[in-house]
């Protein structure tokens, strides 16, 4: 693996460098022949998670791609979408609420079971290409549902399906199981020093 030349450098130095980090690049690229569908990851205590998911969300959609969403934990939609309706898109918003507030485990179980089965049906489905299950990792954190479930779902989805999943505290045997993870450490949060929510930012 390549690392950063130290800096400054020359002109010919940087081109040389330069050089040399693209022909690594290529041969990596030529290297990858395999085209499968994903099963990816975000986590970590760092913001921006679901925002990510729904960053390859757009995509799809750009594409002509066909996407479920179901929001796990959360109870009301999200802008992104009223932003994104689009015919090639379904919305599941299932949660309750944040589990400090609903304070109903017997109550957020029921939803996340409900919201499970709309996962099943998605990830059974050939037509779909990406399935986003936002902040499915704190389900299996509090383990309102089994991690056994959820790997027989991600087992039996199409080949060629992505599948994103999204929270805090994503389970080690998640992450073995995926293809993509990435753990978005928190360096500053506004909310630490008094800053509340904001339209556009967080909602």
């Amino acid at each position: 693996m390549s690392t950063e030349p130290n800096l400054p450098l020359s002109e010919s130095e940087h081109s040389a460098t330069m050089q040399t980090m693209q022909a690594e690049m290529r041969a990596k690229m030529m290297a990858a022949k395999e085209k499968r569908g994903l099963i990816i990851v975000n986590t970590g205590n760092g913001k921006g998670k679901t925002t990510a998911g729904f960053g390859v969300l757009l995509r799809t959609l750009a594409h002509g791609g066909k996407a479920v969403v179901i929001q796990f934990i959360k109870h009301l939609p999200d802008a992104v979408e009223k932003l994104l309706r689009s015919p090639n898109m379904v919305w599941h918003a299932v949660g309750g609420g944040f589990t400090w507030d609903t304070q109903d485990r017997a109550g957020d179980i029921a939803l996340c079971e409900k919201g499970w089965a709309l996962a099943e049906a998605a990830m059974r489905d050939p037509d779909v290409d990406l399935v986003l299950l936002d902040e499915l990792n704190i389900v299996l954190r509090y383990d309102y549902l089994p991690w056994t479930k959820i790997a027989e779902g991600l087992k039996g989805k199409p080949e060629m399906q992505h599948v994103i999943i999204t929270g805090r505290d994503a389970p080690e045997a998640l992450v073995e199981v995926a293809d993509l993870v990435t753990d978005m450490g928190e360096v500053k949060h506004p909310f630490a020093t008094g800053v509340k929510a904001q339209r556009g930012i967080e909602c």
